[in-house]
């Protein structure tokens, strides 16, 4: 079959030639199309039921999507939407006659009597749309397999994410004017004003959510540490307080430890049994049944832990993307970065240039599903050789470049008592034992603190410093409280040295 000669100023789709020479149109429904935007411009019931699942694009006939623009745009200046409305905002935007003149949605308007079934019509409309994505998708996919340029990797990583856009029902997010933001950051504000508390995912640690306002949407945060000071403790604390007290969905790629050695963990934390007694299972019976009624939260706590050793950026990503779309987690936990691979063309470039990759691509992540990231970092040995205080800065940071540019918030872990150091460098001198800092360095979108925390060492957990008494996990709101004083800034100082460390080890005895 002969491919059709081109019309003057017309461009046709790829997608469009295939079809003809396979003797196919793309998927439609030009007469749902027609009684949709008739029913709604007939009934306002119509438009509030199906303003929010289509949009221009699900339409095939462009005449069709220019009157459903005008509908939208009088629906978003909380206009009436009739005949009249709707031929005077055509008529604004100079596309009136494009559609067909009044006739046309005069035709529209008398194909229905009511606004009955209007959503299962435009589900199938939808539908629809999706298909044509797909192909389209397909034939950008096949396109770019031939491609032998192109890596392989790349390859499958972009067609991930525009089949999970698909799913995502926008095949690709437009350009927003600064009226639609605003009206979205306005029902933000209100939203978060009429919940009375964090606008992002609590923590469970107070003055932590009091500082942050809890773990924003699309934030990279960067929780870095040495060795030993325990960074797995916090972030398995951290997610333990996210699933079971606040029941939301946290996904843990842990790239060191096994998911067993993890959960066992957190049954430490959550019974109050020594690490010890859980290693050798030599437990009491009244320990035992401790053991069998405190875990059952935990069984039922949305937790969900990859342990997959050596995982690439590529693997964690598409990864990420599956238990989004299947169980909606709120927060992604990666422990920890260096042990990740930029993985694909990555592989040959060197250290520093991987992990600005991985960073890179972390902070894409959180912004493409719209859940805060957070990823524990190494720290060099400058803060071991330095003397007096061991605090880490800014600059002590591995690759510190890439890591700082792209994280939103940068933390950092500190424990004198590790040091040896038995009382905090303050006016109070008080004793460090049992005791660590969450020190905010570097935070996009609010101020710096540093927080301390108690450290319960046999159970490998952290907790707020003035609740250590109570059960695990029982949240005393005091967002009320006020800051402290003797805080300290770090200022961002020039590193001797970049070493290099072996294994990560938190310190924790298990």
């Amino acid at each position: 079959m002969k491919q059709p000669k081109p019309i003057p100023g017309y461009k046709v789709d790829k997608s469009t030639i295939i079809s003809l020479e396979k003797g196919k149109i793309p998927p439609q429904a030009i007469d749902l199309e027609e009684v949709v935007l008739g029913a709604m411009m007939i009934d306002k019931k119509g438009v509030d039921e199906v303003i929010d699942i289509l949009s221009p694009e699900s339409f095939y006939k462009d005449a069709h999507k220019h009157i459903f623009e005008a509908i939208f745009k009088l629906f978003e200046n909380s206009e009436p939407v009739d005949l009249l409305t709707v031929s005077s905002q055509l008529k604004k935007d100079e596309k009136l006659d494009l559609i067909g003149g009044d006739f046309y949605l005069i035709s529209l308007t008398q194909r229905v009597s009511s606004s009955a079934h209007i959503e299962f019509h435009a589900r199938i409309i939808l539908q629809k749309y999706i298909q044509r994505s797909l192909i389209k998708i397909s034939n950008e996919i096949i396109e770019e397999a031939y491609d032998e340029t192109k890596d392989v990797f790349d390859l499958l990583d972009n067609a991930e994410a525009k089949l999970y856009e698909v799913t995502q029902g926008n095949v690709k997010k437009s350009t927003e004017t600064a009226q639609s933001l605003v009206i979205q950051a306005k029902k933000k504000i209100e939203d978060i004003s009429n919940k009375e508390g964090l606008s992002g995912i609590p923590t469970g640690f107070d003055k932590v959510d009091k500082l942050t306002s809890g773990w924003q949407p699309s934030d990279l945060i960067i929780i870095a540490a040495r060795p030993g000071m325990g960074k797995t403790a916090l972030t398995l604390t951290m997610a333990r307080n996210i699933a079971v007290d606040f029941n939301q969905a946290v996904a843990f790629f842990s790239l060191e430890m096994s998911s067993v050695q993890l959960i066992t963990r957190l049954i430490s934390s959550e019974t109050g049994l020594s690490s010890e007694k859980l290693r050798t299972g030599k437990l009491e019976k009244h320990e035992w049944e401790q053991l069998n009624v405190k875990v059952k939260t935990l069984e039922k706590a949305p937790l969900f832990i990859d342990d997959t050793p050596s995982l690439s950026i590529f693997d964690l990503r598409a990864k990420a993307r599956r238990l989004k779309s299947q169980y909606d987690i709120k927060v992604i936990m990666v422990d920890y970065l260096q042990l990740m691979t930029a993985g694909g063309s990555q592989k040959g470039g060197n250290r520093e240039q991987e992990i600005s990759t991985i960073s890179r691509n972390l902070k894409a992540l959180a912004k493409e599903l719209s859940v805060p990231v957070i990823a524990l970092s190494q720290l060099s040995r400058a803060v071991e050789t330095r003397g007096g205080s061991k605090r880490p800065l800014l600059s002590d940071l591995r690759e510190s470049g890439a890591i700082e540019q792209d994280a939103d918030i940068v933390s950092f872990i500190y424990r004198p008592e590790y040091y040896k150091i038995d009382e905090w460098d303050d006016e109070e001198r008080s004793p460090t034992e049992g005791q660590g800092e969450f020190i905010v360095a570097k935070h996009r979108n609010g101020g710096l603190d540093n927080i301390r925390l108690k450290f319960v060492g046999h159970l490998g957990k952290f907790d707020n410093l003035d609740d250590f008494d109570t059960p695990f996990g029982e949240f005393h709101s005091k967002m009320n409280a006020a800051a402290n004083d003797d805080t300290f800034r770090p200022d961002n100082l020039p590193n001797p040295s970049d070493a290099f460390d072996g294994p990560e080890d938190d310190g924790v005895p298990f």
